[in-house]
């Protein structure tokens, strides 16, 4: 089959390799005809992840149509359009069964905090992802979901990851209704946020950002108040004038590891890869939100030590809640909000390359070019 593989950072290219085959009775081979590349692929792609290995291919947004099963599969049948969640979970765990799918205590040998994922380095167990014409998908009775006949490809593409994260960011921020919430990273998942942030509430939503266009998109889709950062000059100043200087009332992280705004934060993270992540966007969180606030962590860090602003928190009272998105819980709710015409995940999505040209793909993503907000990737025909 032909897959993505990383060669190095800052280096992918197309290659041919094993079709995927099932290893377990519980095992599914999808045929993908629509991946994405998400933010958190550019971690890997700059060379930011630890025990990324050359050869793998990345893709943990996948929807596809079943194309073998094993002899224990019960819920899915060749043929059938699914929707792959990006975590892979047993569904029978401690944490499955208590709806922490991002947290499976049986699929991820190599880490006992995050579980596995699809087509991450091999700290999340290893498993080829789906930016190739087939992925192989364990415990496939748990896991991926038969896409709705009414539900577009694309819109079920957005939530296999990034908009279910979006929304888990803005549950994790427990907001009350007439919440201040502020929004930093106008990405796919910050715009996710911020438009999930009404769903459970809010009665203002900023998003923060340090790109037009992206700020641009969170006025239209996100419905959102905006603060460029460079213009601002000092954004957790900004946000306390902007909040009679309380405090927003809850505060969401969905930038992560690549954040710029301290030179000596991003260089020893972004070069020397001496954290785990620039803590940039979430200290600004936690010095933006009033005391008693919440911090909400979706976006994507490493496993090595972070400079954050232990301190700042304890002594203002915060709570500060953050995990991967366990996606399979999201869905019932938001499968609702997609029928009721409330919202068009979609809309995130502003190119479309095939397979072939998945490095011009992540040049173009990694390096904002052409108002880039999220890339598709097409494979092959529903």
């Amino acid at each position: 089959m032909r897959a993505m593989t990383y060669r190095g950072p800052y280096k992918v290219q197309v290659a041919e390799k094993p079709d995927p085959r099932i290893e377990h009775p519980n095992d599914a081979i999808v045929r993908v005809t629509h991946a994405a590349i998400c933010g958190s692929d550019l971690h890997l792609y700059h060379g930011m992840m630890p025990d990324t290995r050359i050869g793998h291919t990345f893709g943990h947004e996948i929807v596809g149509i079943v194309h073998d099963v094993g002899s224990s599969v019960q819920s899915l049948s060749v043929g059938d359009r699914v929707m792959v969640p990006f975590n892979i979970a047993c569904g029978s765990c401690y944490f499955c069964t208590r709806g922490l799918f991002s947290n499976c205590h049986n699929v991820n040998p190599n880490a006992t905090a995050v579980g596995g994922i699809y087509g991450y380095s091999h700290t999340t167990g290893g498993y080829d992802g789906g930016q190739a014409e087939f992925v192989r998908v364990p415990f496939a009775d748990v896991g991926p979901s038969v896409v709705p006949d009414w539900l577009s490809s694309e819109d079920a593409l957005l939530l296999t990851d990034a908009f279910s994260t979006g929304y888990f960011g803005a549950q994790l921020g427990d907001i009350a209704e007439g919440d201040t919430v502020a929004v930093f990273g106008a990405g796919p998942v910050g715009l996710a946020a911020a438009r999930s942030a009404w769903f459970l509430g809010a009665g203002r939503v900023i998003v923060l950002d340090h790109l037009d266009y992206r700020l641009d998109k969170a006025r239209d889709f996100a419905f959102a108040e905006t603060m460029h950062i460079g213009e601002v000059g000092d954004p957790v100043l900004a946000m306390k004038k902007a909040t009679g200087y309380l405090g927003a009332d809850v505060a969401i992280d969905a930038v992560g590891a690549e954040a710029d705004g301290n030179l000596l934060q991003h260089v020893t993270a972004a070069k020397l890869k001496l954290q785990g992540g620039s803590p940039v966007a979430v200290n600004w969180a936690i010095d933006s939100v009033r005391k008693g606030g919440t911090v909400s962590m979706i976006g994507a860090y490493g496993p090595l030590v972070s400079a954050v602003r232990l301190g700042d928190a304890m002594n203002k009272g915060l709570t500060i809640r953050g995990n991967q998105a366990p996606v399979l819980r999201q869905w019932p709710r938001l499968l609702e909000h997609i029928q009721a015409g409330h919202v068009r995940p979609s809309e995130l999505l502003t190119h479309r390359f095939p397979l072939e040209h998945i490095a011009e793909a992540y040049h173009v993503f990694s390096s904002k070019l052409d108002d880039c907000i999220k890339p598709v990737i097409t494979i092959g025909e529903d």
